[in-house]
């Protein structure tokens, strides 16, 4: 699979959302990555809804969307039907995993499950043949801006090992911490898919910092 950069909306300039919204569209970006923290599975709280609209209608980039919420199933399909093509939920966060994974392909879009640093590898491997991707959260959920945990570096080529060993075509994607400094070796641990917010929308130029990483 080529590389894949899923910059976060989360650390856009919400004042002019929309220019930047335009100007991911424009960019080798090929997803756009949405956050929606409810303030209880994490301890922050960001968006819903009523920001997914104008987000589809602004890109016909892949809408890349991690709900890091409790009870996550009770919005999966108004989700899928703002405009999501991913939907990601925490495993941490649903007592009916498999559950809540039929209810993200009966919406009719991708189905993903994240796992916070602490949950291991182990942990994903009843679902894998189920699932079209997994998230290493490679920071603690909840927050932009935080430091890449090195651990998780193991942790990808982990999955990676046993996706290969199982003959999946599982999609390993990584959030926190990315940029254009540590993407070489994320992706050469096995990661598809980088998610990255601040070394994005903090870069001089945003765009050619997306160049960056995926040549890294």
């Amino acid at each position: 699979m080529p590389r894949i950069i899923s910059p976060s909306v989360l650390s856009a300039d919400f004042g002019h959302l929309a220019d930047d919204i335009a100007m991911l569209d424009r960019s080798e970006a090929e997803w756009v990555h949405i956050d929606v923290m409810d303030g209880v599975f994490v301890p922050n709280i960001s968006f819903g809804f009523p920001l997914m609209p104008p987000i589809r209608k602004g890109t016909k980039k892949v809408l890349d969307t991690h709900l890091m919420i409790v009870n996550p199933e009770k919005y999966i399909e108004r989700f899928a039907k703002a405009g999501a093509d991913i939907v990601t939920i925490h495993l941490e966060a649903t007592d009916d995993l498999h559950g809540a994974i039929a209810t993200i392909k009966k919406a009719g879009v991708k189905a993903g499950v994240s796992i916070k640093p602490k949950t291991p590898v182990s942990a994903i491997v009843p679902y894998l043949n189920e699932l079209d991707l997994v998230l290493i959260m490679s920071v603690e959920p909840g927050f932009g801006g935080q430091a890449f945990i090195p651990a998780s570096l193991e942790k990808i080529a982990q999955l990676r090992a046993l996706a290969d060993e199982l003959g999946t075509e599982t999609i390993i994607e990584v959030d926190g911490g990315i940029s254009s400094h540590n993407a070489h070796e994320v992706f050469g641990a096995g990661a598809d898919v980088l998610v990255a917010g601040n070394a994005v929308f903090g870069a001089e130029d945003p765009q050619a910092e997306i160049v960056k990483m995926l040549n890294a």
